[in-house]
């Protein structure tokens, strides 16, 4: 539960010594959240926090903001759970289209492919390999899914096994596809965790898929920390939610994994779960786009293949500034 106190209304310095004290009371506390409980609009939260992380008093992350410390804090699961869920459940809906009847996979750790496996319960004959308790407990009650959990020490804050043991029990291992998230996804470095354990880990489930898909919400993009686990020639596919009606630094980030060669799908929130995180079961809109820039496999002098992005519910964002935003995706999708 998120520690906040209720007021009618609040001067600048007022509502962002209130958003202070509800990050350091919480560690992580969603934009939503602070918005609800200050009496104002995202916008209008987004700049207070944008005055106190420019002030060194906390840091943006995941949708939300978080105590400072950079490259070595990482929030735990209970406030990582709160934050950006409407954009896990879509990328998490879209997901698990990409998952075929019969596949075996294998399924980081993370509050996104927590999502993923709730749905992952009713593709039949599948095989799961992970190390998330989690993961493992959503697909507990899956008829027809088979479960196959690592070896390892358990990690607390996340319910992931790491350790040697871990990794250990994954070698020899080949699946078709590994699904992962992380703290931060950049073009220059991929994906990255905020915990050696952890990340070596991730290492271990990527080396044995064949295809490397990554989920995360558009508060990642850009986003750096201090482990690399894939780096962004590995990537083969990014799942996330579309930026374009919440910062530059997101839009330009997708475009540059794009031209490295990433496929990417971007999933609207529209078609999001119910209560309780069960997908309501619909037939989302999907239409592909190209998008520019080269393969990794290109053979040289060949005509560059164009990869497609698949859009999962577009909705028209709100205010011109968001209109803007939507229209240079649109723009760079089309060249």
């Amino acid at each position: 539960m998120v520690v906040g106190v209720t007021v009618s209304f609040v001067f600048a310095a007022e509502r962002r010594q209130l958003i202070l004290e509800m990050v350091r009371a919480n560690g992580a506390v969603s934009l939503r959240e602070l918005a609800r409980v200050v009496q104002t609009s995202e916008v209008t939260v987004r700049r207070d926090v944008r005055a106190l992380e420019a002030e060194g008093l906390l840091d943006r992350r995941h949708g939300g903001a978080v105590l400072p410390g950079g490259f070595t804090r990482e929030s735990g699961f209970p406030q990582k759970s709160h934050l950006a869920t409407a954009e896990k459940t879509a990328i998490a809906d879209l997901a698990a289209s990409l998952v075929e009847e019969g596949e075996a996979i294998v399924v980081g750790a993370g509050t996104t492919t927590q999502e993923l496996a709730r749905r992952l319960a009713r593709v039949p004959g599948l095989t799961v390999v992970t190390n998330s308790l989690l993961v493992a407990q959503a697909l507990a009650h899956a008829n027809r899914v088979e479960v196959v959990m690592t070896g390892g020490t358990l990690r607390g804050s996340n319910y992931a096994l790491v350790g040697s043991g871990a990794e250990q029990s994954l070698q020899g291992l080949r699946v078709s596809k590994a699904f992962l998230s992380g703290s931060g996804l950049t073009a220059e470095r991929g994906l990255s965790t905020s915990n050696m354990l952890s990340a070596s880990v991730d290492r271990a489930l990527v080396q044995a898929a064949a295809e490397v898909v990554v989920l995360a919400d558009h508060t990642k993009l850009g986003t750096d920390t201090m482990f690399q686990t894939v780096p962004t020639d590995v990537i083969t596919r990014l799942v996330t939610d579309d930026p374009s009606g919440h910062d530059d630094r997101a839009v330009t980030e997708l475009q540059a994994l794009a031209d490295q060669g990433v496929q990417i799908s971007v999933a609207g929130a529209s078609g999001a779960g119910g209560a309780g995180g069960d997908p309501v079961p619909t037939r989302p809109s999907r239409r592909d786009v190209p998008l520019p820039g080269p393969r990794r496999n290109q053979v040289h002098g060949t005509a560059p293949q164009l990869r497609t992005a698949t859009v999962l519910g577009d909705q028209p964002p709100a205010g011109e500034r968001e209109r803007e935003r939507a229209a240079r995706v649109a723009d760079l999708r089309r060249r």
